[in-house]
């Protein structure tokens, strides 16, 4: 961690947000839409427009799945939010969201490669009418990155779609997928350095929204023993005769049932009493989970204090108190566990086999391969998982998942290992290379503070 007092580091992190209000209004905006194509003269447009392009669309009306070949629709991702849960802020509607998409978007296209399209919906869109909309708008792009929706709702959106026959492109929900993806890959580093076993930890999960509601589910998939876990919400514990848990169609209803088998009751400080790890994405910090706490948690515990745009507790704070590893979702602190190593090279990997869904045994898959490029780097406290800084991350990423989808009968194309990293890689380099350019060219121009 950084040799800096406690309030230098409180300063730091607050630049981001000072600079966000100057560089935003200086851009106008952080995407935009640029040619794939050369355009040498005039004439060319008769191939790319009327009358050539009748031609090829003639061959899709034959051949479908040629639209991958004639359009852009291979490396096409929606970026589809209404606004009523964005980073932690709340429901600040589609307008008030639509800055956190395009950042999307640039991270999509930076990191990943991927044209990425912000698409803010609403107000007060029902769970039926999104789903329409990723209806209506399949045949125009290759995947669907759900954003930003509140629960239960994104529950309803994601399950449904992921079941629709009729959806034939990769739906993902980053809140919920992403998130746990990264997570297992922090979990399966942050063990190894405590020297404890996947089904030994006793975890906590402060808040059931949709981040640890998938977390749990996919740590599970991982061999976590999340069912002696103890969850909690705004209430308190779950537990099984919670009277409000008591319905069936509550979504918390299913992990009440199968969670806390000494069935503890009390709050947050019960819960962590002797816990070995506490996975915490709730309210935006500081102060909502305490130093004393932290400090009646077993011995070397873990804590991931993942609440954005603060975390529930200081890094500084929590290692006083005893944590041996802390992680939170900023990348001004160490460990960031945050989607952005993530889903830039799962879709990557997805697009490029052209998988009809992102199953958990694919995010599985990106986290183990996360989780060792980390540990080919060299794994301590402060570096449990890899940084957004290194391209090779999802370029490994992206073959771990794209391989996986093969070998999962999900993939419409097969590649070797050799051929998804080559095509991962240039598609990543020329993002980077294309972005560079633009700056050099003044296309992009300068911001100075």
């Amino acid at each position: 961690m950084e040799k800096l007092t406690k309030e230098q580091l409180i300063a730091k992190s607050k630049e981001p947000s000072k600079k966000a209000l100057l560089m935003h209004p200086f851009y106008k905006g952080k995407m935009q839409v640029l040619p794939r194509c050369q355009v040498q003269n005039y004439e060319d447009f008769g191939v790319w427009y009327s009358p050539g392009v009748a031609a090829p669309c003639l061959d899709i009306k034959e051949h479908p799945l040629n639209v991958y070949q004639h359009t852009s629709k291979w490396n096409y991702v929606a970026v589809v939010s209404d606004g009523t849960r964005v980073l932690g802020l709340g429901n600040i509607g589609p307008e008030a969201g639509l800055p956190v998409m395009e950042g999307k978007a640039l991270l999509f296209k930076y990191l990943g490669g991927v044209d990425a399209f912000p698409m803010c919906v609403g107000p007060d869109m029902s769970a039926d009418n999104i789903i329409q909309l990723v209806k209506w708008i399949q045949p125009t792009f290759g995947g669907i990155n759900l954003e930003d929706i509140a629960k239960p709702k994104c529950f309803k959106v994601l399950d449904t779609l992921r079941k629709d026959p009729d959806i034939k492109i990769p739906v993902w929900h980053d809140d919920q997928q992403g998130t746990a993806c990264v997570t297992v890959a922090g979990m399966l580093n942050a063990i190894k350095i405590v020297n404890k076993k996947k089904k030994d930890v006793r975890i906590v999960f402060n808040g059931v929204g949709a981040s640890n509601f998938a977390i749990q589910r996919l740590l599970q998939t991982a061999g976590f023993d999340t069912k002696k876990a103890v969850f909690v919400d705004s209430r308190g514990i779950l537990f099984k005769d919670r009277p409000d848990l008591m319905d069936p169609n509550n979504y918390k209803f299913e992990i009440a049932q199968n969670s806390n088998p000494e069935q503890i009751q009390g709050t947050l400080p019960e819960a962590l009493e002797g816990a070995d790890v506490l996975i915490s994405l709730s309210r935006p910090g500081p102060g909502i989970v305490k130093k004393d706490w932290i400090s009646k948690m077993a011995t070397d515990p873990i804590v991931f204090a993942c609440a954005n745009p603060v975390p529930e507790i200081f890094p500084w704070d929590a290692k006083e108190a005893g944590a041996k590893v802390i992680a939170t979702g900023r990348a001004d602190f160490p460990n960031q566990v945050n989607n952005s190593i993530g889903f830039p090279g799962i879709f990557r990997g997805t697009l490029d086999v052209r998988a009809t869904t992102i199953s958990d045994e694919m995010c599985i898959a990106a986290a183990e391969e996360l989780a060792k490029y980390a540990e080919d780097k060299g794994l301590h406290e402060n570096y449990i998982v890899p940084t957004m800084d290194d391209m090779e991350v999802f370029i490994r990423e992206a073959v771990a998942v794209g391989q996986m989808a093969i070998r999962q009968n999900l993939a419409r194309i097969h590649l070797s290992i050799d051929e998804a990293r080559e095509i991962a890689e240039k598609l990543i380099r020329d993002a980077h290379n294309a972005t560079k350019m633009l700056m050099k060219e003044g296309f992009i121009p300068s911001f100075f503070l």
